[in-house]
């Protein structure tokens, strides 16, 4: 049993997908010697009323902790092994809490999907998190786990079958339903407005290897040109998520030692369909910029429990071998992306990083080399996820 009061702490579970990672984590695993773990939030009153809406056990442990004060956030990072935090935009709130962790050693997940930021953060505490044993792990949800692990997956099933990994690999959204988060389209906005505010981070941003300090690679493919696919005899858009997912791809990669080579492509796309129909959706994907306006989903709203139930996601990844050949990887899962299955992959990405992983060191990571097939494991059994060679 760890000398911590808990195993996880969920900051942010009065807001609207921290209250799902709280509701999860009660119906999968309950609170007890498996798994001790917390709801922490700025109000004791806040906490209860969440509690009780809920309808989770009245003894549900709650912290009180903000990050505008010093003693209550240090008091929640010293009282458990792993801070599970979903309080975004993380640039605007999310860099003394993990700062905190890396100086104390406490393990830390989240949901950012802010590239910028995350090598900011990086670059100051890299260090620190490596000597304390810290373990900090961004991109736990929607993005980028079906991107990180599902090119991991396909790399071991290439070296296995083949001698060889996948040179390049085209990430295809095939099938997606559901809505992406307000924290999402916080968290662009926030970081757009970093862009024009300051032309260093506005070169990190455009930066494929943004992720990677020091090195440079080789030039990445241009998912932002809408295209028609022969292979696939469909339309093919640029991808939201992209910009995060291929940041951490590449992340990955460089800290798994350059596994997949360091001349490694990766673009991630949608699927939108053959002929005028598709060209047309394709189109109106490009030119979309409603997460970046002022009607975007706000952070705290999201869609019914229906709704989420209703979702899925069916992700592509094809890889082309040095001869030429081809193998295909599908990630599938079974909620609505954004928070249905994003609330269950979160809470599963910190339990098995307490729990499981607990050979790797501090430090900075992806879920990939953090984690890898321990966490996949985890996602098939528990999550609705789904890793499957299809070629």
């Amino acid at each position: 049993m760890s000398e911590k009061k808990f195993d996880i702490v969920v900051y942010g579970a009065t807001g609207f997908t921290g209250r799902l990672v709280a509701e999860y984590l009660q119906q999968r695993y309950g609170n007890g010697d498996e798994i001790r773990w917390a709801m922490a939030g700025r109000s004791q009153d806040k906490l209860v009323s969440v509690r009780n809406e809920m309808g989770l056990p009245e003894d549900t442990p709650l912290v009180v902790a903000d990050t505008s004060d010093d003693v209550s956030l240090q008091a929640m990072v010293n009282s458990t092994e792993l801070v599970l935090t979903t309080v975004g935009p993380y640039q605007l709130y999310g860099s003394k809490l993990v700062a905190v962790c890396a100086a104390s050693g406490t393990d830390y997940v989240d949901l950012c999907g802010e590239s910028v930021w995350m090598r900011h953060m990086i670059d100051a505490h890299q260090e620190t998190a490596q000597k304390t044993g810290a373990r900090i792990v961004f991109s736990c949800g929607f993005d980028s786990i079906p991107s990180d692990l599902g090119i991991f997956r396909l790399q071991n099933l290439a070296k296995q079958k083949t001698g060889q990994v996948c040179q390049h690999i085209s990430g295809r959204v095939r099938g997606l339903k559901g809505t992406f988060s307000g924290g999402t389209a916080a968290s662009l906005q926030a970081s757009l407005k970093a862009a024009k505010t300051d032309p260093e981070n506005l070169k990190l941003a455009v930066n494929p290897y943004a992720l990677v300090p020091g090195f440079v690679g080789v030039e990445q493919p241009n998912g932002d040109r809408v295209i028609y696919s022969e292979e696939l005899k469909s339309w093919v858009a640029p991808f939201v998520m992209a910009a995060i997912n291929t940041r951490n791809v590449h992340r990955s990669n460089a800290l798994l030692g350059h596994a997949y080579g360091a001349d490694f492509t990766y673009d991630e796309m949608l699927l939108t369909g053959d002929g005028e129909k598709g060209e047309a959706i394709a189109n109106h994907v490009a030119n979309d910029r409603s997460l970046a306006g002022p009607d975007a989903p706000k952070p705290g709203e999201g869609p019914s429990k229906a709704e989420r139930e209703a979702g899925f996601y069916d992700i592509a990844y094809i890889g082309e071998l040095p001869d030429g050949n081809k193998m295909t990887l599908a990630v599938t899962g079974d909620r609505d992306p954004g928070y249905g299955s994003t609330c269950k992959m979160i809470a599963e990405s910190a339990i098995c990083l307490v729990k499981d992983a607990r050979d790797t060191a501090g430090g900075l990571w992806t879920t990939a080399p953090a984690m890898g097939d321990k966490l996949i494991t985890r996602l098939e059994a528990n999550a609705g996820l789904t890793f499957k060679l299809e070629s």
